[in-house]
């Protein structure tokens, strides 16, 4: 079972999507974006709407309106996004198992309850250093890795698309 959402998945590709390969912002649709990558529109308006709410997007007027990113791309690192999207969830909730061992009848003895739970400690060291890890990625640093890898001509290839899209609209 996955730890955070698909809908991070969702909102992170989709912040991607609207730079380029230099970090220059493009404004795209929920439904452009929803039928580029092929997902879900409703359930990714309502992603949107939590990226809205944390200010890493904002929304813009114009034919079929849209969104922009709020802030340069630079500026927005995953941990914002899966924050905006799955809120600051806990990866581990401590229930205290070592206070209730059948041994102590109920009343555990105070060398049994001293200190933080070590198991505990070590859980929440790992979310620490995974929390920092999603804080150093930045979506511009993720879409510069996705244009090394295409060929130079899926920068223009995309916003063809979306051009095409629109002119029919």
């Amino acid at each position: 079972m996955a730890f955070y959402s698909s809908g991070v998945e969702y909102g992170i590709h989709s912040l991607m999507s609207m730079v380029d390969g230099n970090g220059d912002a493009r404004d795209m649709s929920v439904r452009e974006l929803a039928e580029l990558q092929n997902v879900p529109y409703d359930y990714l308006a309502k992603i949107f709407t939590r990226l809205s709410r944390a200010g890493l997007v904002v929304s813009t007027e114009g034919k079929g309106g849209g969104f922009r990113l709020a802030r340069a791309s630079e500026l927005i690192s995953v941990l914002d996004i899966v924050h905006a999207i799955d809120g600051q969830k806990s990866m581990f909730e401590c229930k205290e198992i070592r206070q209730r061992l059948a041994l102590f009848d109920e009343k555990p003895p105070a060398w049994a309850c001293d200190g933080p739970c070590g198991v505990r400690s070590v859980m929440d060291s790992a979310q620490q250093r995974m929390e920092e890890e999603l804080a150093r990625h930045t979506v511009l640093d993720l879409a510069r890795k996705m244009f090394r890898k295409a060929p130079d001509t899926f920068t223009i290839e995309v916003k063809q698309w979306v051009n095409d899209r629109r002119s029919k609209a």
